[in-house]
């Protein structure tokens, strides 16, 4: 299958910040659909001559060359706990961009892409919560297609341990010490470990934090705590949370939708957005500026993002001093 299977993912920006998206369904084990987002994939093609790697993952087949760029090839299914891919001349690889980098996951078929609204994904049911490699799941023609999280496999395959490093976290201490504590962050991401990351970070901080695992979710939270400041129970919200950060890609709403609805409420939009995500390209960033957020940054760069944070807690430091003073 050639590249031309896929159009230009440039073509497809128009899809982000209305909630809607498209995604490539296709097969490993069976009759099951599966889904990844379209802006994850570069391009879907017959499976390449591939050289093994002494000592590498058993999930990782190899690498192979492609126009000239050197990729690790997974077998998606057996990182699945599914039966492994045998007929390497038969099978198709997708490749994917995360945070610049690529990789090629071996699957058995595709079957075609599918343009969705955001609402109509949906979080897994919690009979299956423990299914850890599924972060959402929606219908398409009377079939259920699971969505796979592509990012914990990639973490697990690949080693990947994204930590705020000590010396972030001494600086951390000597610039905004117990400060941490009177501030608190609240995040959205359906990606299990990209949600362990953001624990991670901010208990590294000693920031007060809640993580949810969808934009609708973090929306509710929002619009409840702007209730209690309206009658008088609590700070508005902007004072209460240091910042929002939030994923792209989510179940029932996108970060972009989530975005524009915090800066279209009154008593929210003032609050301080970072757009989180794996997804690359320069979109990002001209997206990030339409919908009203502060800042795009990608994920598995967790000193960025604490460095983002101490930032963020000096500057709202400053301005309690100046309103004290």
């Amino acid at each position: 299958m050639s590249s031309n299977f896929l159009k230009s993912v440039d073509m497809r920006t128009s899809l982000a910040g209305m909630n809607r998206m498209e995604l490539l369904m296709f097969q490993l084990d069976g009759p099951q659909l599966f889904g990844i987002n379209v802006f994850k994939v570069r391009e879907v093609i017959q499976t390449p001559k591939i050289s093994p790697v002494p000592k590498a993952d058993d999930r990782i087949v190899g690498v192979a060359d492609i126009r000239g760029q050197t990729m690790p090839i997974i077998d998606l299914p057996k990182a699945l706990g599914l039966k492994p891919i045998d007929d390497l001349e038969n099978s198709l690889t997708i490749v994917t961009e995360f945070n610049s980098a690529i990789q090629g996951f071996l699957v058995r078929a595709v079957d075609r892409i599918v343009h969705l609204r955001w609402e109509d994904i949906m979080p897994p049911p919690d009979t299956l919560a423990h299914v850890t490699y599924l972060t959402a799941v929606t219908r398409f023609e009377g079939r259920i297609i699971e969505i796979l999280d592509v990012e914990k496999v990639l973490a697990e395959v690949s080693g990947m341990e994204d930590v705020v490093t000590e010396e972030t976290i001494a600086l951390a201490r000597e610039r905004i010490g117990e400060a941490a504590r009177n501030y608190f962050v609240l995040a959205a991401d359906d990606s299990a470990v990209a949600r362990q990351q953001l624990r991670t970070i901010f208990e590294s901080l000693g920031l007060n934090y809640k993580i949810v695992d969808n934009g609708r979710k973090a929306y509710d939270l929002l619009k409840k705590w702007a209730k209690d400041a309206e009658d008088g129970m609590a700070p508005p919200v902007a004072e209460r949370v240091l910042m929002l950060v939030s994923d792209i890609e989510m179940p029932e709403m996108d970060g972009y939708t989530l975005t524009r609805k915090v800066r279209e409420d009154e008593r929210l939009n003032d609050l301080f957005i970072v757009l989180n995500s794996s997804l690359s390209g320069g979109f990002n960033e001209n997206l990030t500026s339409k919908v009203g957020a502060n800042r795009f940054l990608s994920k598995w760069h967790s000193d960025e993002l604490a460095q983002l944070v101490m930032e963020r807690l000096e500057e709202m430091e400053t301005k309690k001093a100046q309103a004290a003073g």
